[in-house]
């Protein structure tokens, strides 16, 4: 049989078009958006409504729930777990609860029994986690006027009891490297935002307060005191500065997982200056990574700006994992290229990796 340059032609043409369709399989679009299963593993309700979690359903999107110790009080911590436990009761199937202990009377006799009991009933109805905060390391002060750090011994028996429990912990340690540079110095809008806001904790006004080592050591230890500890590492581990750097952390805790909860801005700016660096490290680790926000609602602003701020978010950051998009965010200043992920990687990064972390 002749085959001519006609037959050729076709037989090529359909041959690449094959080629190409099982190359775009390998990737999410802008429109598979609500069909893809998501989760949002850090976020904080504290209101009666249900439009934070109204929209999470919408764009199909499981949530973890998370009590902080803000206020460093044991009322600030069980008001946050009612509101917690009420939005868990009306949508069991959409969110995980993570409780937290206060440190409101450390030094008092009977604490650890206290934050045990207390923990014990947390999870007793239904919490999965406890949640360390920043507090530890940073105002916590010990009885001669030093900073109490997350690997000190009184904190043992709260860790072993966790650990007998099979419980999470999510450990917010520290701040962004940002933290400890001037304002304008500092490599993202929000960061210098927040820290404007919130001078207490900008640490580059406070010398005299542990480093930003002391606050990455401190936790280190702290896991390599509890090597079986289930621990996640919330705001990219305060590693949010280098990826090479959080991949080095990775190795050396391989079951340590974190969330991007309020560090998209570091990712950005990081993408502005070595994209594939940046993305390498999602390819290399979107098993170890949880997406999140660290948004949350409490009631006082409306709740259909609320939703719609909130979507907006969402698809910001998924429009960056799974395009090439040239984008631009507030969060910092000037263009960057979103990744285009294959399929796998995003999987792992928006819904596998909480799934196996979170029990979805």
């Amino acid at each position: 049989m002749i085959v001519t340059k006609k037959v050729w032609f076709f037989i090529f043409l359909n041959i690449s078009l094959l080629i190409a369709g099982c190359a775009d399989d390998q990737y999410y679009s802008l429109e598979d958006y609500a069909s893809v299963s998501k989760a949002d593993v850090h976020i904080h309700i504290r209101t009666h409504r249900n439009s934070f979690v109204e929209q999470a359903l919408k764009d199909n999107f499981s949530l973890v729930n998370i009590v902080v110790d803000g206020a460093g009080t044991w009322e600030g911590v069980r008001n946050q777990f009612k509101y917690v436990k009420m939005q868990h009761e009306n949508h069991p199937d959409a969110f995980r609860m993570i409780t937290a202990v206060s440190v409101e009377d450390f030094h008092e006799p009977g604490w650890t029994e206290k934050s045990i009991a207390w923990l014990d009933s947390c999870f007793d109805q239904g919490a999965i986690g406890v949640k360390f905060w920043k507090n530890i390391g940073m105002v916590l002060k010990d009885t001669n006027g030093t900073n109490v750090m997350l690997d000190d011994a009184r904190f043992d028996p709260i860790f072993d009891h966790i650990i007998s429990r099979n419980k999470l912990v999510v450990g917010h340690l520290g701040e962004p490297y940002n933290c400890w540079l001037p304002l304008d110095e500092m490599t993202t809008n929000n960061d210098r935002s927040y820290f404007e806001e919130h001078p207490q904790y900008h640490m580059y006004n406070h010398p005299e307060l542990p480093s930003y080592q002391d606050q990455i050591q401190a936790r280190n230890r702290r896991l390599d005191k509890n090597p079986n500890l289930k621990f996640t590492a919330a705001h990219m581990a305060s590693i949010e500065w280098n990826v090479d750097s959080l991949g080095a952390w990775f190795d050396k805790y391989p079951d340590a997982t974190i969330d991007l909860a309020a560090r998209m801005g570091q990712v950005f700016y990081q993408t502005q200056q070595d994209r594939e660096r940046v993305r390498n490290f999602f390819l290399k680790y979107h098993n170890r990574i949880t997406y999140a926000t660290d948004l949350g609602d409490r009631g006082g602003n409306d709740a259909d700006q609320m939703a719609a701020e909130l979507h907006d978010v969402w698809m910001r950051d998924w429009t960056y994992f799974v395009t090439d998009q040239t984008m631009e965010s507030d969060l910092v200043n000037g263009p960057f290229q979103g990744l285009k992920l294959p399929k796998e990687a995003v999987d792992g990064i928006f819904f596998n990796t909480a799934k196996r972390v979170f029990g979805f």
